[in-house]
């Protein structure tokens, strides 16, 4: 099976590397190319991809805004940030909005390739600095004082976690578990209070802390 790949950067130079890395590998097609968010909306409504490589700093419409309304229209679609920028605060738009994968434009053309495939297989891909800086925020969360236990969640709210740890966005959680995606949003809001966190990454560090999620699977490999 040939994986359909959308590629959203402002950058001629970067665009033209990353399509020869794709003409490399034989599983993988470049189907489109976009410079700005808006492009990038509009060419995955069109190309149908089953994977987005998505900038975040573009012209007009940002990486995290478009990826929310690819995914808003075609939650089926596996999309990866690939950016320069290594700050929490990206890492965590990036999560927030969806996306399912989140690499650094250092990686290698193996790494690339190897995060395309496990997006669309359905897993998640972090590029192994943000791996580590996630680990570095669980192990100071860990030191805090956690209770040993914590808190007890229900096997829906279990259910819940697991999908958004995996990477999901709400509406994805929603048909998995046959919710709407209000109920999902209530879930979210009621499983954040019983955990104490704040936001869709602080809950996946808690997944990691409770094996509910075991690194592997975020990484995706």
């Amino acid at each position: 099976m040939t994986i359909r790949v959308l590629l959203a950067d402002d950058h001629t130079l970067f665009r033209q590397g990353l399509r020869k890395l794709l003409e490399g590998e034989q599983d993988l097609a470049l189907v489109g190319e976009a410079a700005t968010g808006d492009e990038a909306v509009a060419l995955a409504e069109k190309l149908k991809p089953d994977v987005v490589l998505m900038d975040i700093n573009m012209p007009g419409l940002s990486g995290p805004p478009a990826t929310e309304a690819i995914l808003r229209q075609q939650p089926q679609i596996g999309v990866i940030v690939l950016t320069m920028y290594d700050g929490d605060e990206h890492l965590q738009a990036a999560i927030q909005v969806g996306a399912r994968g989140y690499l650094l434009k250092t990686a290698s053309s193996r790494e690339v390739a190897a995060a395309v495939r496990a997006v669309h297989s359905g897993a998640s891909s972090l590029d192994p600095l943000m791996t580590a800086k996630m680990l570095n925020q669980y192990r100071r969360i860990s030191r805090g004082g956690a209770q040993e236990d914590g808190p007890s969640l229900t096997d829906k709210e279990l259910a819940v976690l697991r999908l958004l740890a995996a990477g999901r966005s709400n509406k994805e959680i929603a048909r998995e578990l046959s919710y709407s995606e209000s109920t999902v949003k209530n879930r979210l809001s009621i499983i954040f209070e019983k955990i104490g966190v704040q936001d869709r990454t602080q809950a996946v560090l808690y997944a990691l802390q409770k094996g509910i999620l075991s690194l592997a699977g975020v990484r995706g490999s």
